[in-house]
């Protein structure tokens, strides 16, 4: 049966797309991609078939939901930040059987979920920016699942973290990498003073609890921070609520994970946030 042989958490900050582009940031970004690039390489080390992104610039309002169209082609702009992604171009494959089999064993484990294949949902950029430096050559399959949840409970999204795993070991048959795409701390910098915190976290509260949490994930403290993780995606403005955080943490094993958390690019702020690329191993 399948086999889920890698786990982590990324950045997607926009950023990183300007970092490519002549001007006065180019560059500014390239320890990020350079990260991106390295989780890449071990996937294709690991022999990966599809990558399962948990996206938190997905927003839902309602139930779970999983993006698994059969392909995805276009010309990404982001309404959010339309000055730092614009005009970027994407051509990805998807996986319409995992997404099924995700969606079928999470409702069954009491977590409604919809897997959408025949459908004009586009990928939001939470998926976009890593499968840019990831999957250049489209080697991947794509699964994105919806991860700015508004109105969910987070012991929810680590069922259905539990149930993404179930899936991959029992309906599947292939290597599958599971990404967290969202940030620590995400306390965007105010308006009109955004250019100052280009590369700063917006208050030094948010960046030493950003720390701490990074330390408890290298000492492997799970028990710690799945007890503290309701009041730090509340308290230090969580990316959708960091149900992204809460849906890994449910693929891992949640309070029984024993793993150490690996840094692959070191913590940075951008535009107020909290930003790194982490590994976990399975």
């Amino acid at each position: 049966m399948g086999k889920l042989v890698l786990a982590a958490k990324i950045t997607h900050v926009p950023s990183m797309y300007l970092s490519e582009l002549d001007g006065p940031h180019k560059g500014c970004r390239q320890a990020a991609i350079d990260g991106h690039k390295e989780i890449a390489r071990r996937m294709r080390e690991l022999k990966v078939d599809t990558i399962v992104v948990f996206d938190t610039h997905w927003l839902v309002n309602s139930g779970y939901h999983i993006n698994c169209a059969p392909s995805w082609e276009g010309i990404y702009t982001s309404n959010e930040l339309p000055h730092f992604i614009k005009n970027m171009p994407f051509s990805y494959e998807g996986n319409p059987a995992l997404g099924h089999a995700i969606a079928e064993t999470a409702t069954a484990a009491g977590v409604h979920t919809r897997a959408h294949d025949a459908t004009s949902l586009a990928l939001e950029y939470g998926t976009l920016v890593p499968m840019r430096y990831m999957n250049e050559d489209k080697k991947f399959k794509v699964v994105s699942v919806s991860a700015l949840c508004t109105v969910h409970n987070l012991d929810d999204s680590i069922q259905l973290g539990r149930a993404v795993r179930k899936a991959i070991e029992e309906k599947f048959d292939g290597n599958v990498a599971v990404l967290a795409s969202g940030s620590l701390s995400h306390r965007f910098a105010q308006n009109g003073v955004s250019d100052q915190f280009l590369h700063k976290v917006w208050d030094p509260f948010l960046e030493t609890v950003d720390h701490h949490v990074v330390d408890l994930w290298q000492n492997g403290d799970w028990k710690v921070f799945c007890g503290m993780l309701p009041e730090y995606a509340v308290k230090c403005h969580g990316e959708g609520m960091m149900h992204d955080t809460a849906m890994l943490l449910g693929v891992l094993g949640a309070e029984n994970y024993t793993g150490k958390a690996e840094v692959i690019t070191p913590y940075f702020g951008s535009s107020g946030t909290g930003q790194i690329n982490v590994v976990f191993p399975v």
